[in-house]
Order: structure tokens, then C-alpha cells, then sequence
């Protein structure tokens, strides 16, 4: 079993220690869950109350709460305590699944397929004609590699995992359950003759370090590409539609979506359930919150909220006027209240 001290986790994590500091951990957890073996994390002032109630045994805050009376728990101080606690739960991690190398029972691979070194290829699998995969790249049970797809090295590709025809995938990308990457854009013509498909021609294009969570979708482009660029993260049940661009770092959260042809510079975040117009370019670095749509291009930075999505400012501004009018209301009927009275009593 696996066991620290809290004097071994404090100099792990560049602490200071306020109590036991023999104290020894065997595992981790949530401040509500811990017991007196586990380490936990209180980072928010939010969840300070949890902390009296807590029976974990050491819990890692920031300087704030070092002065919070420790009922028998040793604290150890840091100066970012969400990067200290991951740090310690790597420790703890169970070792990842063992994916041995080669071709499992069940898998189709073409023969005119490029195969890397120690390449893991899972069981019901499917590989088609003139797919390249890098070295140490795993492709889950039962996913699909349409031909003359290119996967890099280091790739997981989880299982159920469906990548079409012609894909581009790089080096170190996380694809987790369910994404299928390549399917046909949304294209339609309407006439009068009735409603006709749009080829999609193009290619979805995903650079390095790219990590896509379960169930979301990357749709092939109609003509030239569909790019995800290096190091973006992707939350589960995300859509991304043909020909859109996004751009290094961003952060696309559950289940928002990104219209056709769409931009998204460098750094941007888009929040839970938020949307992005199609044929606009959203400025590096901006944030959208969640539940809120882009329908046209914004500044780099922004800061936007609402349907249609507006300036932080200008939003939170005009959601404040009824309330302001709300009381001017309430003021007008005191006035008025006080002008019958002297009327009244003018009238004596």
C-alpha cells in the first residue's frame, strides 16, 4: 500500500506544515468524504464550513484558512493548493489499464495499413486500408479508423471511439469514448424540387496534445478542413461543426456548440451549454458563460454573457435597471402617498 507522511507531502508540494507532521496518509478524497487516513483539499473559501466537519486527516489550504482551528487535522499550507492536491492524487493514482502491444482477438486490421511500434490494436477493432498509426498509440476496442487516416504517436483512442476517411490526427491526443471524429457536415440546398445534400469533401485536422471528452463530435469539413489546433481541451458532448477553426489552448465546455465556419482564436473559453454563431470570429482569449450564444464577432478578451451574448458591463447594467425601477416604483408610491396626506390636510 501506498503511504506518505505529511512532512513527505509538504515537501512534495513546497508546504509549510501546521500539526502532526508524521501523520500518515494512504489515499486521498473530497473534504466530505475523507477519513483520517486520507488527505483532502479545501482551495475555496466556499467550502471552508466542510472543514470543521471533515474527518480527513490532513487537508491542504491556502494561507487563508491556516488560522481555522484544526480539530485534531494537520493543515499543510501551499501557496496553490488545486496544483498541490493533483500533485499528490498522481502519487495515489492506480496504475492506468495495460494495453498489451499488438493485435488483439477480434480486430480487423488491412493489410495495406502502416502500424507503429508497440501499437496496441483492441479487441472487434477496425482499421481500414491505408491508415497510418504512429509508434505507442492505442486504439481502443471497437473503434473504427477509416482509410487513410493518419494518427500520430502517443495517441489513446479509446473504445468506441469512430475516426472516418482521410482524417489528420497528431502526436499525444486523448480521444475518450464515443467521439467521432469526420462525419458529414451538416449541408443541406433547399428548392423548391425538395431538400439535397451538400458534399462534404474536406477533413477534421487535430494538432498535438488535443484531448476530446466522450460523446462529442468533429465534423468533417465541406471543402478544406476542420481544425482543432495544439492543446486543445474538449468536454464531453461538444459539438463542432464543418470548416470551424479553434484555436490553440481554448477550453470547450459540456455541451456547447460551434456553428459552421466559425473562429475561435487562441485561449478562448466557452461555458456550459454555450453557442457560437456560425461565419464569425471569436477574438483570443475571450470567455463566454454558460448558457450564452455569440451571434456576431467579438473583440480579443471579451468578456460575454446572455442571449444574444453582450459585455460583462452591459449586461449585468441593464439586468440591474429593473430592479433600480423596481425601486424608483416603490419611491413614487411613498411621494405620491405623501402629496394625498398634504392634500388632505390642506383641505382641513
Amino acid at each position: 500500500m501506498k503511504q506518505l507522511t505529511a512532512g513527505e507531502i509538504a515537501d512534495i508540494v513546497k508546504g509549510e506544515v501546521i500539526g502532526d507532521a508524521s501523520r500518515v496518509i494512504t489515499g486521498v478524497n473530497s473534504i466530505k468524504e475523507a477519513v483520517n487516513d486520507q488527505l483532502s483539499f479545501v482551495g475555496n473559501d466556499h467550502y471552508k464550513t466542510q472543514l470543521a466537519d471533515s474527518s480527513a486527516g490532513v487537508v491542504l489550504v491556502n494561507r487563508g484558512l491556516a488560522s481555522e482551528p484544526t480539530s485534531g487535522k494537520t493543515f499543510i499550507v501551499c501557496e496553490n493548493v488545486d496544483a498541490a492536491f493533483s500533485e499528490i492524487v498522481k502519487y495515489f493514482a492506480p496504475a492506468p489499464p495495460a494495453y498489451p502491444e499488438g493485435i488483439q482477438p477480434g480486430a480487423i486490421v488491412a493489410d495495406s495499413a502502416k502500424i507503429g511500434a508497440r501499437v496496441h490494436i483492441g479487441a472487434n477493432a477496425v482499421v481500414a486500408e491505408d491508415v497510418v498509426i504512429g509508434d505507442d498509440t492505442i486504439i481502443g476496442a471497437g473503434s473504427y479508423v477509416g482509410e487513410k487516416t493518419v494518427i500520430g504517436n502517443h495517441c489513446l483512442i479509446s473504445p468506441n471511439v469512430t475516426i472516418m476517411h482521410r482524417c489528420k490526427l497528431g502526436n499525444n491526443i486523448i480521444l475518450h469514448p464515443g467521439v467521432i471524429i469526420g462525419g458529414d457536415g451538416f449541408g443541406f440546398q433547399i428548392t423548391d424540387r425538395g431538400i439535397f445534400k451538400i458534399p462534404q469533401t474536406g477533413i477534421v485536422q487535430i494538432d498535438d496534445n488535443v484531448e476530446i471528452g466522450a460523446n462529442s463530435t468533429v465534423d468533417r469539413a465541406r471543402f478544406g478542413r476542420t481544425w482543432i489546433k495544439h492543446d486543445v481541451k474538449v468536454d464531453n458532448m461538444v459539438m463542432i461543426a464543418h470548416n470551424v477553426i479553434v484555436g490553440e489552448y481554448s477550453i470547450l465546455i459540456a455541451q456547447c456548440g460551434i456553428a459552421g465556419s466559425a473562429e475561435l482564436e487562441q485561449g478562448v473559453i466557452l461555458a456550459a451549454q454555450s453557442g457560437v454563431n456560425g461565419h464569425i470570429t471569436v477574438g483570443a482569449g475571450t470567455k463566454l458563460a454558460a448558457t450564452s450564444a455569440i451571434a456576431k464577432s467579438c473583440p480579443p478578451k471579451s468578456v460575454l454573457l446572455g442571449l444574444p451574448a453582450e459585455p460583462q458591463r452591459e449586461f449585468m447594467t441593464r439586468h440591474a435597471m429593473p430592479r433600480k425601477f423596481e425601486r424608483l416604483s416603490n419611491r413614487l408610491k411613498d411621494l405620491e402617498a405623501e402629496i394625498a396626506s398634504l392634500k388632505a390636510e390642506l383641505k382641513k
